[in-house]
């Protein structure tokens, strides 16, 4: 397989030269101190795609495979050598950068290697060409935001989307566990939360303005085992899970199970569902004591079972209405002595930002948090545009760059007719690989609070795995590239290049049966003729 084919794009090759290395039914694999779990992943994922035992070594001499750690790389750098007569020797700064060469060779061995099963009998060994690749990421947050609370994603999919990620290099994976339309995580101390708040009766079919309905109640939830399972098939793919907890807006499901989390004394919270529709709810969450207790509780759970140092609080899209006509919510302003509903908001962030960072860790939210005043260790999330994650980073916070008009993988791919219920503006396989994350406006010591960027996918319109894959594949590839690669201005990058090395890289997805969006348009079941949208037409604006 051609070097130049490879996604993300390497730093640095040499190569390829004349010459091949072969790996066959007698090469044997040599695992060096500290890279065992990388030398599993290849005997249970490589070696069943090929064929291929990778036998243990006894040393590296005769070994075809080796895997060594060097501390002269930095900590996801690695190292990929194949030289005459010495085999592949695989080399990272940490098992982390080892384990992204171990996904590097993998495409070096070309679309076979990413089946579960050998496809030809006759194929008995497998060529890598001589060259040598340097390469480590620009980024240290490298991140896909998936939402299963709108559609619920079953585990061994979700299981299947980390084995996605990983094979691009992404070690971020952000989970939207809870929303208006469903709760998703098990919390032992307040089981209504699912037993109420993962069921809906039906769902909205298309954009909110549709008159369409699809009435097979919907629903499900990962219990604390499924979350265990999820976080430790991540972290052995050096993946890290950050669980999103919204509050407090987006939270009918959990009122919906407890009555009392409301505003009470506004709204009858005893008649509130499971909400069947999409947008912006007005049921937001009471500023009163008993609702923080009751988070902290829900957050005690979750911290046991997610060892991220980032929480995700959410706090987004909160209207105020309930709060300004609560009598309980402005004696709540008056007693705090704030100057309104904005920063109310704030106290509700500050309080579980102390809390968070009482027990070692983070609070990151989207960029909304801003409002009022955000506590100074808290981290945002940019969503609504650059300028949010501009005014954090000049304020010494650090930002996650995922804009929606540049990132929001739920957005249309097209402006054709065929598209499947067409979101949001248009959003090319270009585009996203035209994105910049460090906006020009920040100075190069602004840009250090960039930890880096990740792609937001919703799922409002978004039903099974296979309309997932469509609105997912084949841009995650180019923001792959873009989180990965040091690659030039936005104007100045070859798309054409990168498009040539994805003719490849279709034959990877083919493979691994991800049911991407065509580069000629969408398949006929990937169509929904008659479901209407929302798009929005003209250029997106950088905001």
């Amino acid at each position: 397989m051609d070097v130049t084919n490879l996604i993300p794009a390497p730093a640095a090759v040499d190569g390829p030269h004349p010459g091949t290395e072969w790996l066959d039914e007698t090469s044997a694999l040599h695992a060096g101190t500290g890279t065992e779990s990388t030398a599993r992943w290849l005997r249970g994922t490589l070696g069943p795609a090929l064929g291929l035992p990778l036998a243990p070594a006894a040393d590296s001499g005769g070994a075809a495979v080796r895997l060594l750690l060097d501390p002269t790389l930095a900590a996801e750098a690695y190292r990929i050598s194949v030289v005459d007569g010495r085999g592949v020797e695989l080399r990272g700064g940490t098992e982390a950068g080892l384990f992204w060469a171990a996904q590097t060779l993998r495409q070096l061995l070309g679309p076979e290697a990413f089946r579960s099963a050998p496809v030809s009998a006759d194929t008995k060994r497998w060529g890598v060409p001589h060259q040598v690749i340097d390469d480590e990421p620009r980024f240290g947050w490298r991140g896909l935001m998936l939402d299963v609370a709108r559609h619920f994603l079953p585990k061994n999919d979700v299981l299947r989307y980390l084995d996605l990620l990983a094979a691009h290099k992404l070690n971020v994976f952000h989970l939207h566990l809870t929303d208006d339309q469903g709760w998703r995580i098990e919390i032992k101390r307040h089981p209504r939360l699912t037993e109420v708040g993962s069921w809906r009766p039906r769902t909205k079919w298309g954009h909110r303005a549709s008159e369409l309905w699809n009435d097979t109640p919907h629903g499900g939830f990962y219990t604390q085992d499924d979350i265990r399972e999820i976080v430790a098939y991540a972290a052995a793919r050096h993946i890290t899970v950050v669980p999103e907890i919204d509050i407090p807006g987006h939270s009918q499901a959990a009122i919906a199970a407890y009555p009392e989390l409301g505003n009470t004394d506004v709204v009858d919270t005893t008649s509130l569902g499971v909400w069947d529709t999409w947008g912006v709810n007005p049921n937001i969450l009471a500023p009163a004591k008993h609702v923080l207790r009751f988070y902290e509780e829900v957050f005690e759970e979750v911290l046991d079972l997610f060892p991220s140092r980032f929480v995700h609080i959410g706090g987004d899209e909160a209207p105020k209405d309930q709060w300004q006509k609560s009598p309980a919510a402005q004696a709540r302003i008056e007693e705090l002595g704030l100057a309104g509903e904005d920063e109310l908001q704030s106290w509700f962030v500050r309080h579980f930002d102390s809390w968070l960072t009482a027990r070692g860790r983070r609070l990151i939210g989207w960029d909304e948090i801003l409002e009022g005043g955000l506590a100074p260790g808290a981290a945002v999330s940019s969503w609504r545009g650059y300028a949010g994650g501009i005014a954090a980073a000049k304020a010494g916070h650090d930002v996650v760059m995922c804009p929606e008009q540049q990132v929001y993988l739920d957005h249309r791919q097209h402006g054709g007719p065929d598209e499947p219920v067409p979101i949001g503006y248009v959003s090319t396989l270009e585009d996203v690989y035209r994105f910049e994350p460090v906006p020009p406006e920040l100075t190069e010591d602004e840009a250090r609070h960039v930890l880096g960027t990740q792609a937001n996918v919703w799922t409002e319109v978004i039903e099974n795995r296979s309309r997932l894959d469509y609105q997912v594949f084949p841009r995650l590839a180019a923001f792959a590239e873009v989180a990965w690669s040091a690659l030039p201005a936005p104007a100045a990058r070859d798309f054409a290049a990168f498009e040539s090395r994805m003719t490849a890289h279709y034959g990877r997805l083919d493979a691994l049966g991800v049911d991407y969006r065509p580069p000629g348009g969408p398949l006929p079941h990937q169509q929904r003729p008659g479901v209407i949208g929302r798009p929005i037409e003209g250029a997106p604006p950088n905001v």
